[in-house]
């Protein structure tokens, strides 16, 4: 049996890279997922032994959010796991930092992450999962990104808060830390940006979004049954070692 069999799932930003790389694994481990992005052709595909749904909603909307919540609960009656991925990551130093980069970083990064989370477990079953995507920033204070790391310290702490008052239903929350990752994004980096950051990492690679999306199916599965509050780092040991 698959990990995720007859379980509903939903990621939030799940077009491409690593929001891509949890949604079509959900899929492949027997889920049917939802997942949304404002770029993403609606469709749907069998994976597997699940079915994946793509839906156009820009999350960052959070009148748009809330009806495709309410769509999915209509449709499939519940949701079993919650995967929210949907972020950006631009450079600022602080005497650069300015109301629109501030107010864009943490509105999709810290506000429609509260906000899926609140819709979701209120279409959730007791023993559902709610996996947040963070990030290492979080824990480490990378010049240039001080907003980008503060919104990633936020997911943390709701985590913990969030885990202790869904136990009494049995829904877990926690929360998935990658460090540097080889998606699009990062190959628009210069060599020189992706060389420094591969020197900072024990294993001396980036990391693969499959591999981050394998510790996203841990998290949401039975696998991590007795396991929630806590943060997953996926970095090669680049914030561990």
């Amino acid at each position: 049996m698959s990990g995720l069999s007859g379980k509903i799932a939903i990621v939030v930003g799940g077009h491409g890279g690593i929001g891509g790389a949890i949604a079509e694994r959900f899929a492949a481990e027997g889920a049917t997922v939802y997942a949304t992005s404002r770029r993403a052709e609606e469709g749907e595909v069998e994976l597997g032994a699940g079915r994946l749904h793509s839906r156009r909603v820009d999350a960052s909307d959070l009148t748009a959010l809330a009806a495709f919540f309410e769509a999915v609960g209509s449709e499939a009656g519940r949701v079993d796991v919650l995967a929210v991925n949907a972020g950006i990551s631009e450079f600022a130093t602080l005497d650069g930092i300015g109301e629109d980069h501030f107010d864009r970083t943490f509105g999709l990064n810290v506000r429609t992450l509260l906000f899926a989370a609140k819709a979701a477990a209120a279409i959730m079953p007791d023993g559902g999962s709610i996996v947040l995507v963070g990030s290492i920033a979080g824990a480490i204070g990378t010049k240039g990104y001080g907003v980008y790391g503060a919104t990633k310290a936020a997911v943390r702490s709701f985590a913990r808060t969030w885990a202790n008052e869904l136990a009494p239903r049995n829904i877990r929350v926690n929360v998935v830390a990658p460090g540097p990752t080889d998606t699009a994004m990062m190959a628009a980096a210069s060599d020189e940006v992706r060389e420094t950051l591969t020197t900072l990492i024990p294993l001396g690679r980036m990391g693969r979004a499959d591999e981050v999306a394998s510790a996203a199916l841990f998290l949401a599965s039975d696998q991590s049954s007795f396991i929630t509050g806590a943060e997953l780092p996926v970095d090669g040991g680049m914030a561990q070692v």
